[in-house]
């Protein structure tokens, strides 16, 4: 593989110096240009002087300079990129520089549902889901707004991988969710050790996972990233969602004992600072650039205590 300059094949002068002969294709070759037979080079354009047809080398190019041989950038048989790892943009365009314009991959479809009377932040909540599937990767299916009628026809749609409901999971008359979802098939659970989210359920219907959001904004981002994220995880069978960064606490974390519970932080300096608890507000969501985990069996974390930050969709 030619690099940008002169292709040559050179014959020594005295002096040191390289005295060339023009080749086939005089002039510039560019990156990736064919290779002319008899040359063994590739000299920078500032190396070479041109006396007619002649060219004269005027600093030393030896055999194998400029080029690029059969194998430099991957041998063959080299994995590029391994099944379960996400396509970066920068992996698209290095395929495609391999000569690779196809690859296999797994894009799971996801039907979300409004569920109950219409309302801005159930609204709020189904863009945000939808946002963050597309962004890990899968495509969301939203059909128009129903309620609990309409989640039959939802739970039963053979076109998708899986169903997110948002909204109706908790004791309201119009939380009509979880009675739907075992109409359709199976509750797995309803009510989690998920702080916020305490509401969610888990079902299936027909194979399909079926997973319920609280309409909350707040517990929905929470069981969205406690839930949702690594469900859609194993649809696509990804595995690299390790994406969290180690930090310092700049001040103690409290939790109870029991709950798997979401805590939004925010970069002070070098550490992290907590920003609320239990009810996340909106003002600590929009604020916080990252979140903890604080998990079931542990009341929380000290201060100057490492976390795993990972950020927020």
């Amino acid at each position: 593989m030619a690099r940008d300059r002169r292709p040559a094949a050179a014959r020594r002068r005295r002096g040191g110096a390289v005295r060339c002969r023009g080749l086939a294709w005089p002039g510039r070759r560019s990156h990736c240009a064919g290779w002319p037979p008899g040359a063994d080079a590739v000299a920078p354009f500032d190396a070479v002087a041109w006396h007619g047809p002649v060219a004269e080398a005027i600093a030393p190019v030896a055999p194998g300079e400029g080029v690029l041989t059969a194998g430099a950038d991957a041998r063959v048989g080299t994995v590029l990129r391994p099944a379960g790892r996400r396509l970066r943009h920068s992996d698209v365009a290095l395929l495609t520089t391999a000569g690779i314009a196809q690859v296999a991959v797994r894009v799971p479809r996801v039907r979300l549902v409004r569920s109950g009377v219409a309302s801005p932040i159930i609204d709020a909540a189904t863009n945000f889901v939808a946002g963050a599937i597309a962004a890990d990767g899968g495509a969301a299916k939203q059909p128009a707004e129903g309620a609990a009628d309409r989640l039959d026809r939802a739970f039963r749609d053979e076109t998708v991988d899986a169903v997110i409901v948002i909204g109706g999971t908790g004791m309201g008359r119009r939380d009509a969710c979880v009675r739907a979802l075992a109409r359709s098939g199976r509750v797995a659970v309803h009510g989690i050790a998920i702080s916020p989210g305490e509401t969610a359920a888990l079902g299936e219907v027909d194979g399909r996972p079926v997973l319920l959001l609280p309409g909350r904004i707040d517990s929905a981002i929470a069981v969205w990233l406690l839930l949702g994220r690594p469900l859609l995880a194993r649809l696509s069978g990804c595995t690299d969602t390790a994406d969290g960064q180690d930090c310092v606490l700049s001040r103690k974390v409290s939790s109870s004992l029991g709950l798997a519970e979401v805590v939004p932080v925010r970069r002070v300096g070098d550490a992290v600072e907590p920003l609320a608890s239990g009810y996340l507000s909106l003002a600590a969501l929009v604020n916080a650039d990252g979140w903890i985990l604080v998990p079931p069996d542990s009341e929380g974390y000290p201060a100057d205590a490492r976390v795993t930050v990972r950020p927020l969709p």
